[in-house]
């Protein structure tokens, strides 16, 4: 059996959890720079705020119906999932986080347990434990877990927000409610195709011939149609190392300085050596990407980028800022207002084990540096060791005018009980 746990409003819900005055207030979370709403309670969502709303457009609809808006607090949700993703093993060994505030679980050699009380405990005990309601969904295969956790949030009062596929009845109608465009893993354009052959919820799609499945899509299709049918095709994905990393920002303010640019394409590509550090890999390309503001048409707008190949793989930051601010230099217009950049490395090796170049290669004692700068962050938690040409007051600048308090990350922010 498969189950899928997914955090209900999540944003919302961890913002909830150290601020108890914001139950059952309409709540939007926004995008970095407070740019539009990526999160919304249930409150907010009955009132009529869309995903995506651009706040500057809808802050009077925001103001009239007494919606709190806040800035997205992303060291807090990191912390409270990490948290909530570390109780769910306590209930099984195989556990693939999907995202943020969703994860399956496999439960093998559970052949005669009761997943309705064992779901029930697991919403309890993270509840209990962490302040995150969350709903259960529990099936044969991780396509219908997905179907089952849907049923549950869709229908708390009935469910208990635990749901189980444990029957052939219950599979079929729950296939029968769901629409195809709310089947996890079809997009639109698949959906579309699918509903000019006449599929118009999950069951009309698993009535479909597998040939014609194999034919008219992908193996990827085919698994999903088998695994709502019952038969589990599609497994828990095993960590795997990413083949290429990117940390891409927009920035508060468009800068059309290069010296203001060059500091956060040196944030951006540590961040990257950073992440190649903590996967054990190094890269052999670096892409810097450079760009105006596209959404102001009267200005003019530029966007280039510049790639640059190494001799020989690494994961200094030291190496990988000074190639990345030496390209950002190349593509950088004068005049021009940027207001967003990114560093992306790839071509990616493992660091033990890689071939050499003959002529050309790091300097030794980077390693040994980049390690005790790892570690030293690692401990005090916020990259206290930084290089000379980044800001040394902050990591990433964006407009968060609404942010709440890190009350997990940050030892100023701790709630003092008095």
């Amino acid at each position: 059996m498969f189950a899928l746990v997914d955090c209900n409003n999540f944003y919302a819900s961890c913002e909830r959890v150290f601020n108890p005055n914001l139950q059952g207030i309409p709540i939007a979370i926004l995008s970095n720079n407070d740019g539009c709403v990526i999160s919304r309670s249930d409150e907010a969502k009955i009132i009529g705020l869309p995903m995506g709303a651009p706040i500057f457009k809808w802050e009077n609809f925001c103001k009239a119906n007494q919606i709190q808006v806040l800035s997205s607090n992303y060291p807090l949700y990191g912390d409270m999932s990490s948290r909530v993703m570390t109780l769910l093993k306590q209930f099984t060994p195989d556990v693939e986080v999907y995202s943020i505030d969703e994860a399956f679980l496999e439960f093998k050699g559970f052949n005669h347990y009761d997943f309705d009380d064992y779901g029930n405990e697991m919403r309890v005990r993270i509840l209990k434990w962490t302040g995150i309601p969350t709903c259960v969904g529990v099936a044969p295969t991780k396509a219908l877990s997905k179907v089952a956790n849907k049923v549950a949030r869709k229908f708390p009062d009935e469910t208990k927000g635990v749901y189980v596929i444990d029957s052939e009845d219950k599979r079929i109608k729950a296939l029968k409610w769901i629409k195809i465009g709310d089947v996890w893993g079809i997009g639109r354009g698949l959906q579309k195709r699918l509903k000019a052959k006449g599929c118009k919820t999950a069951y009309d799609f698993t009535q479909l011939s597998d040939d014609w499945v194999r034919k008219t899509f992908s193996i990827t299709e085919w698994k999903l149609k088998k695994d709502l049918e019952g038969n589990s095709k599609i497994l828990l994905d095993e960590p795997k190392n990413k083949r290429a990393i990117a940390t891409t920002r927009s920035f508060e303010y468009t800068y059309s300085d290069i010296e203001d640019i060059k500091e956060r394409i040196s944030t951006f590509a540590s961040s990257c050596a950073e992440k190649l550090r903590k996967q054990g890999s190094s890269c052999h390309m670096i892409i810097v990407i450079l760009s105006s503001d596209r959404h102001k048409k009267d200005l003019e707008q530029h966007r280039a980028s510049k790639s640059v190949s190494l001799s020989y793989p690494t994961n200094s930051s030291l190496i990988i800022s000074n190639c990345a601010v030496s390209a950002v230099m190349s593509i950088f217009k004068t005049g021009i207002k940027y207001k967003r950049a990114g560093v992306i490395v790839t071509g990616l090796v493992p660091t033990d084990n890689h071939q050499l170049h003959l002529f050309d290669s790091e300097n030794p004692k980077h390693q040994p540096l980049m390690k005790s700068i790892d570690r030293m962050n690692t401990k005090y938690k916020s990259h206290k060791v930084k290089l000379g040409s980044q800001d040394l007051k902050r990591t990433w600048k964006m407009r968060q005018e609404r942010l709440s308090p890190k009350y997990t990350t940050n030892i100023n922010d701790i709630i003092v009980v008095k």
